[in-house]
This record gives C-alpha cells, structure tokens and sequence, in this order.
C-alpha cells in the first residue's frame, strides 16, 4: 500500500525558504520509497508554489485570509487565523486521507493539530522553538543541543520526540560528499569563500558583507561565491553589481542545485544561522554565522560555543567584527582546521534516513 504523505508548509519574504525546503528533502527521501507526496501552501509573496510542482509535487494553494491570532510569537506569518485555515485545509484533508501529516510551521500549534489529526492516520511536527503546545504523535526538533526534555510539558504522553541534530534533514548528497569534503581540509587554506544567508535575504545582508570584506584580510587569491536563493530575491540586481567591484574574483549564483558540492569545494562559508547550518557542519565547512532573526540566536551560539563557527550579530560593530573575525581565522590557517574539526562532529548526514524510517517508508 502506498505511504500518503502531505505537508503543511509556508515560504515568503517574511518566513524564508528554509521550511519548505527541508520539507522538500524529506518528501524526496520518501517519494524515493514509494510514498506520494502532497503539499498545503499559501500564497504568500514569495512562496515557492512553482519550485515544489517542478519537483514533481502535486500542491494546493491556499488564499491569503484575514487577521492573525495573537496567541503565538509568528502568528503573523500564517497570513490567517488558525481557525481560517483549518476551514480551508479541513476539506483537502479529508480529500487526502493522508497517513502522516507533516506541519512545519511556527504559526500553527495545538488547536490547529486537534482540528486536523482526526483526518490523518499521524501527524508530525517539525519545530526549532519549543514555544508552543503541539497534539501531535512525533515531533522533530534538529537543533543541535535540543533535549527532549525541553518538549515534555508541550507534546502529549505518548508523542515520540527526534531531538538533536543527530536527526537533521539533509539531502542525500551530503553525506555521500561528506569523506571527500573532510579529506580535503586536511591542509587547511583559504581560497574559496562561500556566502549564503538565506533563499530571500530580505535585508539585504548580503551586500553588508561584502562592503564589510573589501577592507579585509582575505589572501589575495581567494575568490568569493555569492549564493542567492532565486531570481525573484528583491536585492539580486543590487548584489550583482556590487559582486563586480569586489576586490576579489565574486561570482553570484542564483538557484544553485549543487550545493553540497559548493559547500564541500569552499573552504570558508558566511552563512545564515538556519538550516544550512546543519550542511555546513556535515561537510566539516568554517562558518562565520550571522544571526539574522531571533529564533536563530540559540543555534547559533551552540555551534560558536562548540568551536563550530564564529558569530556575529546585526548591529553598528558589524562591519568591523566581519573584519576582525576573517583575520582571526586567517591567521593562523590552523584555526579553519579546529573550526573544522569541530563542526563535524555536530552532523553525519544520518539523520534523514532515520526520520524516513520512523515514518514507515
């Protein structure tokens, strides 16, 4: 019998890509196994309606609604009340008659999981936050440091917790490039900076960076990859130019697909403190990692406190901690070796596989 998945999932300018995406990794991991695959999505401005269809993906879009509950910290990012999108996702749900439902949303919590777990056989939650009450009969947390403990008072009795980054979802072709990536930090060297912060980067972060680099003291032959998540990100043109007068030979890719050969080909990333987070360190890839939303704080300085990263925050001495924190890194080369070193040990790429076997696929 075939395993039916369905996933409520959002992206926007506001929310990102980052959730839609890992839920992308997951469908593909069981689609590989026979399951099919569906997805609940509202059209936001910037959602990535288009990108899951060209996966092959059957999608319902649902209409922006009215209002927003004022209960949870990210209500406004559902682009409706709870109660609005249970009436529109009640009847595709019961058209779906789905065996696990799949909800990645900070928006969505207890209520919204009452209303809808009697129309699944299961329902799975995807959360980093453990800000919330959840009805549901697993729940995934890849945060690194994250203790089901942490979960105990939020999630019934019988719910089955997957907590730490042991379980990060990552595409396959991480861990198949991760014994390549490893072997060649062997002798540590700067000559490829990565930079991705986001499938949006809706403040334009990306152009800080790199106004931040051009006084500082990468070797003279680096060259710079600039990644930006797709042609609609509102400051490509602009990041573009800037890329042109770079110091160093910049390329500005848009809608990469080979990622992990990127990240295992750069010996440096500045990089957003989101999911990447986890490919990154799979791949053993230094990190300078910018906070760039609150929930990413604590995930952030776990990796800074397990010497996986540096991290810098978005405040008036940016600019010259970018600076200060290249120079620290270069000087001596070892210290890309420690970061390194470290980063590994946080994620083998093991943990999608994991997660698919739990859900029965």
């Amino acid at each position: 019998m075939t395993l039916r998945v369905v996933f409520r999932t959002d992206a926007s300018i506001q929310i990102g890509t980052g959730h839609v995406i890992r839920c992308l990794t997951l469908a593909d991991a069981l689609a590989a196994k026979g399951a099919q695959c569906t997805f609940i999505c509202r059209e936001h401005t910037g959602n990535l309606v288009g990108y899951i269809l060209s996966k092959g993906y059957g999608v319902y879009v649902l209409p922006l609604g009215h209002g927003a509950d004022s209960s949870l910290a990210h209500s406004a990012w559902l682009g409706a009340t709870q109660a609005q999108d249970i009436e529109v996702c009640m009847p595709l749900l019961t058209k779906l008659q789905a065996d696990w439902l799949v909800v990645d949303h900070y928006a969505l919590d207890a209520p919204w999981e009452v209303a809808t777990r009697k129309l699944c056989t299961n329902l799975m939650v995807i959360d980093d936050l453990a800000d919330r009450l959840h009805a549901c009969s697993l729940l995934l947390d890849q945060t690194f440091g994250r203790d089901a403990q942490d979960y105990k008072a939020l999630v019934p009795e019988d719910c089955t917790l997957l907590c730490g980054s042991h379980y990060a979802l990552l595409r396959p072709e991480f861990a198949a490039l991760r014994p390549y990536s490893l072997q060649r930090r062997a002798q540590p060297q700067l000559k490829h900076l990565l930079i991705t912060l986001g499938g949006v980067d809706k403040d334009n972060v990306t152009a800080q960076v790199l106004d931040a680099l051009r006084a500082s003291p990468l070797p003279v032959d680096c060259r710079i990859t600039v990644v930006m998540g797709s042609s609609t990100a509102p400051w490509l043109a602009y990041v573009e130019q800037k890329a042109q007068v770079m110091p160093w030979p910049t390329m500005v890719r848009v809608g990469v697909n080979d990622m992990a050969q990127l990240m295992a080909d750069s010996d440096l990333a500045i990089g957003a403190a989101g999911a990447t987070s986890w490919e990154r360190c799979c791949l053993g890839l230094p990190t300078i990692m910018i906070v760039l939303a609150p929930n990413q704080s604590a995930v952030a300085h776990g990796l800074a406190n397990a010497g996986a990263s540096l991290v810098l925050e978005l405040n008036s001495s940016f600019m010259p901690q970018l600076r200060s924190s290249i120079a620290e890194i270069c000087n001596p080369a070892t210290n890309l070796m420690r970061m390194s070193q470290a980063a590994r040990t946080v994620v083998d790429g093991q943990g999608l596989a994991a997660v698919v076997t739990r859900l029965g696929a």
